[in-house]
């Protein structure tokens, strides 16, 4: 075989360049071997690339495997264990493809090189190959008068040939692209290679040949090459470069011909290594200011180009964003009297083919106008476009929610994208909303959530009270008197309303009403266009008690709703499923209209409302619940004024409260709605919804995945907020404390911790000298993720004091947790300080509404414990009630169920 290091080939370059101009770099008589065909990106590039040249890859390898074969729609590709077993086959080609694992690049190559004489050009695919091997490659390449293209590239494309060697240049439809033109590009990326082609396509030039060079330290076909074979194509007018910091190949590069170069990775600057392609270093003479340096001065400009400062020469431009390389093109090309290759097809703005503003009443320039789609989609989206409500992809959510997540950072979770430290802000009707319309809602949502859900929580002569009752006496834990309650609220207690609902839904939608914010109140709707014939039973010849109370709950609120104001106009009165149907209807229009929501979400909504209120009831004692009160509260009071928080709080203890203990209330609700979807009670939940089977939305009983919910709570996970109490408790006892929130309290904090600290020194050092490893933490205390600072704090149980530090309230609980962590470091029982975390929050907070009651003997141990599950209970029905209808939108039958692979057998 020919050495070559005394013929450097053409060009006149100081080491072989065999390739003259840019019509050899990709033509019609090349023929192509591919190593590692079977690999999972070339058996899906391959095929492509193959097709659209023409049938160029004669065969290829894949060690083990000779004798299969790469299918394609021109006929099947042959491969072998090795090159030389294709060749004795009687295959030939001249350029060789590498898809080769890093560490194998390197004898691959070799074995090209050494076993096929005719080889000419060699392509790497391959990324993040050593530099000793680079070097290697480089060097068999130069001895053997190989051109080497990449590594780390996506090969080489020419549009007029219509070839393409290598990667996926041009994606799936390199035709769609590479359309014939007169500008060349040579790329650093490969993605952005296309990216370029389209863009240039867009703005009315066309391709010759594409060239993503890679970009690994060794650029094998580097700017120098290229721009002696652009100099040698008649068919290329102008090139487009696009550079990465790192290396100095443009700098040594001889342009003839106009260029474009747009230099990226400014930021890379600050860096210290590579990141990204391997090449791409930082902090040296070769970084991105450098090299726009180098083109300016090459083309004879003093800035780069912007659409606000397009400054070109006859010679070129340089351009810092991708987007700004066609006008600067454009302009380059003006100045050498060279119109673009044909018209231009438009622009990459972005098309929408159909949107929504959310109602919101945006200025010209962020209002995207919606196009046409092209064909068949405008059909489908045309269809799409009177569909009302969302659709959810299926997916597997086992360990994943659509609406839930947890900060591992901050320990701060968060439902449908609010924050539970602003959700511990809201009062309780929009936490309800929250989880049921993915939104806090407004005021007119409040209006109509708190009468609603109260209309369900007096269960006087109802069966699910006698269910709970009969559960509590029992001497179950709440959250299975809960369950028992809610395993009577079946399907059939909310089929009529649904259907009602599925009506109006439809008819309203029909009939016009926007998805404007508020347009569910419109009180100019002309009911007349809303159908009316063949309803279903919405209206009865005699008034409906429980519909009649609860509209005029509603009313007395100033709820308004242009659904309830169809059905007082329909004649008759109004049933209550009726009643139940308009008001959901009226919270779910908004988010479903804009697509925010499904169908299903909104059609279960008359379901969780009864839902809701009826686990408040059933928290409550037979005792609380007569003909026309709630825990001696009338139920007119309850409908017509009281929020659902005091309601709630109510049936926790027995009364309403003060505003202080009202908020500390809320502000528990909202911290508690969830953990993530990771929890145990959110896990209870999906897998019940599961059960069931997603799949078949209107088989999956909301009520029995509540039921999973509940039985998935317990003395560890829900009812452990005791713990805190219980500890508190004792540490006051005997202390005198009348009022937890009075600032002149009276109480010594620091002798209070002093004790606490000895007494549990004291214990550890007992269990030690027994030799007993297992120590009972302190509640409250101490946290898995902060710690190991010199003072630790939970951002939660901050946020928290800060909160009611703004509202000038005292908790004479929580400043004895903080003087507690700083004693327990004062003594030498902690290395350092130990941060407060929320689960001392949660115990202060209801510790604080507790207290007086519990002092005066009005409840006992057994009823704070239940006080400390049921708060629980609360909130986290509704932020698993958003996991249950997640799952149901999203999720896939059985789901939930752990791989064989990953369990386990113990004997």
């Amino acid at each position: 075989m020919q050495n070559n290091w005394q013929n450097k080939g053409v060009g006149g370059f100081k080491y072989h360049v065999g390739i003259s101009s840019l019509t050899q770099v990709a033509s019609r008589d090349d023929r192509v071997c591919v190593l590692n065909i079977l690999g999972g990106e070339s058996s899906e590039v391959t095929p492509v690339s193959h097709v659209y040249s023409g049938g160029n890859v004669v065969c290829g390898t894949a060690p083990g495997k000779g004798g299969a074969v790469l299918e394609t729609s021109i006929g099947n590709i042959p491969v072998f264990n090795n090159v030389r077993d294709a060749l004795a086959a009687g295959h030939r080609f001249n350029c060789g493809v590498v898809y080769l694992p890093p560490s194998a690049a390197r004898d691959g190559v070799a074995e090209l090189i050494r076993v096929n004489p005719d080889l000419r050009k060699i392509f790497i695919i391959t990324e993040k190959i050593s530099v000793h091997d680079a070097r290697e490659i480089r060097a068999m390449g130069q001895q053997h008068g190989i051109d080497i293209f990449g590594a780390n590239g996506l090969g080489v494309a020419d549009s007029w040939n219509q070839v393409r060697i290598g990667g996926a240049l041009g994606g799936d439809n390199p035709g769609d692209s590479l359309r014939p033109g007169s500008i060349a590009i040579f790329s650093n990326s490969g993605g952005f290679s296309t990216t370029i082609a389209q863009y240039l396509r867009m703005a009315g030039w066309g391709t010759t040949t594409v060239v993503s060079s890679g970009k690994d330290v060794y650029i094998h076909y580097a700017a120098p090459e290229f721009a002696f074979a652009l100099a040698n194509d008649a068919r290329s007018k102008a090139a487009v470069l696009y550079c990465e910091p790192g290396g100095f190949y443009e700098l040594e590069a001889k342009f003839t011909k106009p260029i474009v170069a747009c230099v990226v990775g400014r930021w890379k600057s600050k860096l210290t290594r590579a990141v990204g392609h391997a090449g791409a270093m930082a902090g040296g003479s070769d970084d991105a200011q450098a090299k726009e340096r180098w083109f300016m001065d090459k083309f004879g400009v003093d800035a780069l180009f912007t659409p606000e400062n397009p400054v070109v020469s006859a010679k070129g431009a340089v351009v810092a964003n991708i987007a700004h390389i066609p006008a600067a093109l454009t302009a380059v090309m003006r100045a050498n009297a060279t119109l673009p290759d044909f018209t231009p097809e438009g622009n990459l703005a972005l098309k929408p083919w159909f949107g929504s503003d959310e109602g919101l009443d945006l200025p010209d320039e962020l209002r995207l106008p919606v196009v046409e789609a092209l064909a068949p989609y405008n059909e489908q989206v045309a269809v799409l476009n009177t569909q009302i409500g969302g659709v959810v992809p299926r997916q597997a959510m086992k360990d994943a929610s659509g609406a839930s997540q947890m900060d591992a950072k901050t320990q701060v979770s968060s439902l449908h994208g609010m924050s539970m430290l602003d959700a511990a802000t809201l009062p309780l009707e929009s936490n309800v909303a929250l989880a049921l319309v993915h939104d806090a809602g407004g005021e007119n949502d409040r209006r109509l959530i708190a009468p609603t859900v109260a209309a369900y929580i007096n269960l006087y002569g109802r069966p699910e009270l006698a269910a709970a009752e009969a559960s509590r006496e029992a001497g179950n834990a709440p959250n299975a008197v809960l369950a028992a309650a809610a395993s009577i609220v079946g399907p059939k207690r909310q089929e009529a309303a649904r259907a009602a609902l599925h009506v109006m839904i439809e008819r309203f939608h029909a009939a016009g009403l926007g998805n404007e914010f508020g347009a569910s109140l419109n009180e100019a709707f002309d009911l007349g266009k809303v159908d009316t014939s063949n309803l279903p039973a919405m209206t009865t010849n005699v008034p409906d008690a429980r519909a009649e109370a609860l509209m005029a709950g509603v009313a007395a609120r100033g709820g308004r709703s242009v659904f309830l104001r169809w059905l007082q106009h329909l004649g008759g009165h109004p049933t209550e499923a009726a009643v139940l149907a308009a008001i959901s209807a009226t919270l779910a229009w908004g988010p479903l209209s804009r697509k925010r929501i499904s169908r299903i979400t909104a059609e279960s909504f008359p379901w969780w409302l009864q839902l809701f209120g009826t686990l408040i009831g059933a928290s409550a004692g037979a005792s609380k619940h007569t003909p026309d009160a709630f825990c001696g509260i009338p139920q007119q009071q309850m409908l017509n004024s009281l929020s659902l928080g005091e309601i709630a709080f109510a049936a926790l203890l027995g009364h309403t409260p003060g505003e202080d203990d009202l908020f500390a209330f809320q502000t528990l609700v909202g911290l508690l709605l969830t953990n993530g979807p990771g929890a145990i009670s959110a896990q209870g939940a999906k897998g019940a919804v599961s059960a069931d089977g997603p799949e078949q939305p209107e088989r999956v009983q909301l009520n029995k995945a509540l039921v999973g919910f509940l039985t998935h709570t317990g003395y560890a996970h829900g009812g452990n907020g005791y713990e805190g109490i219980a500890y508190l408790v004792e540490q006051f006892k005997g202390s005198g404390l009348k009022d937890p929130s009075a600032k002149e309290h009276g109480i010594d904090l620091p002798a209070l911790a002093v004790k606490a600290v000895e007494q549990y020194a004291h214990y550890k050092k007992q269990k030690k000298t027994l030799g007993s490893l297992d120590i009972a933490k302190l509640p409250g205390v101490n946290h898995p993720v902060f710690k190991d600072k010199p003072v630790n704090h939970d951002p939660r149980e901050v946020f928290i004091a800060e909160l009611f530090e703004r509202r000038g309230e005292t908790n004479v609980f929580h400043q004895f947790y903080r003087a507690l962590v700083q004693q327990l470091f004062d003594a030498g029982v902690s290395r350092n300080v130990y941060c407060v975390n929320i689960d001392a929050v949660i115990a202060a907070l209801l510790l604080k509404m507790l207290w007086k009651p519990l002092q005066a003997g009005e409840i006992g141990e057994r009823d704070l414990e239940t006080a400390a599950f049921t708060i629980f209970l609360y909130p986290r029905m509704l932020g698993c009630a958003a996991e249950i209808d997640d799952h149901l939108n999203r999720g896939r039958n059985m789901d939930t169920r752990t791989a064989a692979s990953l369990c386990k057998f113990f004997a």
